[in-house]
């Protein structure tokens, strides 16, 4: 295993209010000790009008006080950390499919255009207080023909994603170019955040502590 790239502020314990296993691996791959709380209460609906960098935010910040909750509430010892990621194509969001037909569909909107991945962030500081952010990144998919989108539907890949593919998985294929961070597009921000927790005081650099 490699060594830690970053700590936690001495005393802090960091909750990630999240299910995903790809916003887990990143907090492992920091070397970052952290506890799960997922909340089970519905995401918030897209307000009319509302910008989807604003409803993702929104979001973020539902699913941050929900499990706020489950730990009890604020803590002058806890830093808590929610996101959200969607895909926008135009100004139509596109979530996660609600069956394999639902699935090629979105692949075959999405085939040889542009798309955009939103990411909000909520981090519940130690004081009580929410700071959001958001990351767009550019996605542009290669046009592939219906009988691949098809073979990708089969594998069962695209049901639980937003957009109905993982960049990270199988459906790598799929992408011609990512203009901005590819981390957002996985589902987290990764350079806005740690440069936030660094300048911060929550995060350091573990070659920062000393040996």
């Amino acid at each position: 295993m490699s060594a830690p790239l970053f700590c936690l502020k001495p005393g802090l314990r960091l909750i990630l209010a999240s299910a995903s296993p790809r916003r887990r691996r990143f907090m492992e791959e920091w070397g970052l000790p952290f506890d799960v709380r997922v909340p089970d209460a519905a995401e918030p609906r897209p307000l009319p009008g509302e910008e989807p960098a604003a409803y993702v935010r929104r979001a973020a910040a539902a699913k941050a006080r929900a499990a706020l909750a489950l730990a009890g509430g604020p803590a002058p010892d806890l830093l808590l950390l929610a996101a959200d990621t969607i895909v926008a194509l135009d100004s139509r969001l596109l979530g996660k499919p609600r069956d394999e037909a639902d699935a090629l569909r979105m692949l075959r909107d999405l085939s040889g255009r542009e798309h955009h991945v939103i990411s909000g962030v909520c981090l519940i500081t130690p004081d009580g207080r929410e700071q959001n952010f958001s990351e767009t990144s550019g996605v542009r998919f290669h046009p592939w023909p219906d009988d691949v989108l098809r073979a990708y539907v089969r594998t069962g890949e695209p049901l639980d994603k937003a957009g109905a593919y993982a960049v990270q998985g199988q459906g790598a294929f799929l992408i011609a170019e990512v203009r901005g961070s590819w981390s957002n597009v996985v589902g987290l921000p990764v350079t806005l955040l740690a440069a936030r927790l660094l300048e911060q005081g929550w995060m350091t650099p573990d070659a920062a502590q000393g040996s």
